[in-house]
């Protein structure tokens, strides 16, 4: 009888995990990487942020809190979500998690049963199938297209949706492809899921801030109030105020499903990190110009990798509307031979033999659900995302 739970068989680790891993030691080992597979900001915490955390620090603030947040901070959450989003929480609706993600699976742990579906449009970040899995759930894949700019239409919502299905998993802009809806495509699948009142909605905002070309971010239940009372609008501080290490996420929703999810929290982490909060109560509550700053240096990254993608051959890459990823198709790249003998079968072998053969890092495709492609996180220098798209192109242009 094996010692280790059953539950483990129903998941896998994360592969963005195993190729930033899989970079970083070969990097060690004297090779020239360039990981394009990380995804986080490749700048530093704002200082007024980290000067929080160090008054907190000397303040003495580095005792337990209430498990699920800060009086001071569920507050700041409310207050940015009334500012951003037009949206009413009171603290009572308010979740404070160890990072977005742990928000993410106290629901799914404290709403699903055996049996449970939870609809996920594919490319998807790579944890929510895990996630509803290690909850005891069902995830079901509703696909995308690059016709549809990897967006998920109302047809295949409505296709997917069954009287078992408890979730819809919504994340705008993409991780991984950086598609963003627009209040009108929003609107269409919140007009499906009206006609579906047993569906709630968890929307994934972690990338809010970070929208190009005048693109306006909106969320299901500011598109559609009639979803307020069934609808988990979460988000965080990671990827806008560049404080992933920090792991402060956090959510507004329906009473019952916070007292829920609190209880989860209760018996697993606890609070999260005391000094991380008082440095989140500034990052919502301080100066916001840099958002829009950062923003605009993302763009240019975006434009720089769309560019140069476009320019290799076999490769198709859309232009997204925000985050800070790409999600080229390499369609034209499947059934041919590497410059040093690597068949490319499919996404998997095309990112191996890329890491191999040119030193760049990228997430094959069939990780996020959706073959055959890639993802490259931009989040870093302009001189590195040349020097890695060069290498890409020359990578495509010895294929045989």
């Amino acid at each position: 009888m094996s010692f280790l739970s059953a539950t483990l068989d129903r998941v896998k680790p994360s592969p963005t995990i195993a190729i930033s891993t899989k970079a970083a030691e070969l990097r060690a080992s004297g090779r020239d990487i360039i990981s394009l597979s990380a995804g986080e900001p490749d700048f530093d915490t704002p200082q007024n942020i980290k000067d929080a955390g160090i008054a907190a620090i000397q303040a003495g603030k580095t005792k337990y809190t209430a498990p699920d947040g800060l009086p001071e901070l569920k507050q700041a959450i409310c207050d940015k979500f009334a500012r951003d989003n037009g949206l009413t929480y009171a603290p009572q609706q308010i979740s404070v998690g160890t990072g977005g993600k742990q928000i993410l699976y106290n629901a799914l742990m404290a709403t699903l049963n055996a049996g449970d579906e939870v609809v996920i449009p594919a490319p998807y970040w790579v944890s929510y199938p895990d996630m509803v899995r290690l909850a005891g759930g069902t995830p079901v894949i509703a696909g995308t297209t690059l016709d549809t700019g990897f967006k998920l239409t109302p047809e295949a919502l409505e296709r997917a949706i069954t009287d078992q299905t408890k979730w819809l998993i919504f994340n705008s802009p993409s991780n991984p492809t950086g598609a963003g809806y627009s209040w009108a495509e929003v609107q269409a699948l919140t007009d499906v899921l009206l006609r579906h009142p047993h569906v709630w909605v968890m929307s994934d905002d972690m990338y809010e801030h970070l929208a190009f070309d005048g693109f306006t971010f909106c969320t299901p239940a500011q598109v559609e109030p009639r979803l307020y009372a069934r609808t988990l609008t979460t988000n965080g501080v990671s990827k806008a105020y560049a404080m992933t290490g920090w792991r402060i996420g956090y959510a507004g929703g329906p009473e019952p499903l916070i007292a829920a999810m609190r209880k989860i929290q209760s018996q697993s982490t606890s609070n999260p990190c005391t000094i991380s909060q008082w440095a989140a109560i500034e990052a919502l509550t301080g100066p916001q110009t840099y958002l829009a700053e950062n923003a605009r240096l993302f763009q240019r990254r975006r434009d720089l990798v769309v560019g140069m993608l476009n320019d290799a051959r076999g490769i198709t890459c859309p232009t997204p509307e925000g985050a800070f990823y790409v999600y080229p198709d390499i369609s034209g790249c499947i059934g041919k031979t590497s410059g040093a003998g690597t068949a490319i079968v499919d996404d998997e072998a095309f990112a191996t033999a890329l890491l191999d053969e040119t030193g760049v890092a990228v997430v094959f495709g069939a990780a996020f659900g959706l073959s055959p492609a890639f993802r490259v996180s931009y989040a870093t220098s302009d001189a590195a995302l040349q020097e890695a798209c060069l290498r890409i192109q020359r990578f495509c242009a010895a294929l045989r």
